[in-house]
């Protein structure tokens, strides 16, 4: 699925972020956030965004030193500096580690829209439509990293039927140590992460759609919409209704003040 990564310590800047994208031709894409690199990392290696956006003053981790990590996860991932620091020699470093773009908050709609038609891979609108059917398959040469392709795999396909011992035996491990190593490298079981994922990939559709939550649950991959109201509550603590709800009413909030 199409997805944008923003790391940003700034809530109020990732809040103006989000509502630039909400209000662009870019609307269809998955927001995610994080407010530390710790996390930023985290989110980024259990899936590749289309799109990172770091600001340069992070917790822990500079954001320069946190888009050379995120390139080496992701070489060809397109990564956008957001900073208020107008320093010749930071852009300069930013372009020398490969980085797609250099921008100063505060932002502006048509800035951004245009870096996204820069940067971002031609087509992308069609394959958030092909996401929900892709390739039932694992890519033999990522084998050698079980878990981590099981997570990339469950990351691609979090709409389709899955089973434990379904990618277990694509990854050429029982069932029985596959749940074992998966929860030690996840700290999950592997029906929890599968939870975990759907619900993430839900919310992003509540927030950003008005699709019906029984065409939500069934997208990521639920049996059916009871059994997705109960997970989804059980995981946000609010049910797909209340959650959709609150979003609107948030945003409502913010557009008239």
């Amino acid at each position: 699925m199409a997805e944008i990564l923003i790391v940003d310590n700034d809530i109020e800047a990732r809040k103006e972020l989000c509502q630039l994208i909400r209000e662009s031709k870019y609307s269809y894409l998955t927001t995610y956030e994080a407010s530390t690199a710790q996390r930023g990392l985290l989110l980024l290696k259990q899936n590749q965004p289309s799109v990172l956006i770091i600001d340069l003053s992070l917790p822990e981790m500079n954001g320069m030193n946190f888009g050379r990590a995120a390139l080496e996860l992701y070489p060809n991932l397109p990564i956008i500096i957001v900073t208020q620091l107008k320093m010749f020699d930071l852009a300069q470093e930013a372009i020398n580690s490969g980085f797609s773009s250099y921008l100063l908050k505060p932002l502006t709609k048509n800035e951004l829209i245009h870096t996204f038609d820069r940067v971002l891979p031609k087509g992308i609108s069609k394959e958030v439509t092909q996401s929900m059917n892709p390739v039932n398959r694992l890519d033999s040469n990522d084998l050698k990293n079980p878990i981590e392709s099981a997570i990339q795999f469950i990351q691609s396909n979090y709409g389709e039927p899955l089973s434990l011992k379904g990618i277990s035996d694509q990854v050429y491990l029982s069932p029985s140590y596959f749940s074992k190593l998966f929860k030690e490298e996840t700290g999950m079981t592997f029906v929890e992460y599968m939870s975990f994922v759907r619900v993430q990939k839900a919310k992003g559709m509540l927030r950003l759609s008005a699709l019906p939550i029984d065409i939500i649950a069934h997208n990521t991959g639920f049996s059916n919409q009871s059994y997705f109201s109960t997970t989804f509550k059980k995981i946000v603590g609010k049910t797909p209704s209340e959650y959709r709800d609150q979003f609107h009413w948030e945003y409502h909030k913010e557009v008239k003040v």
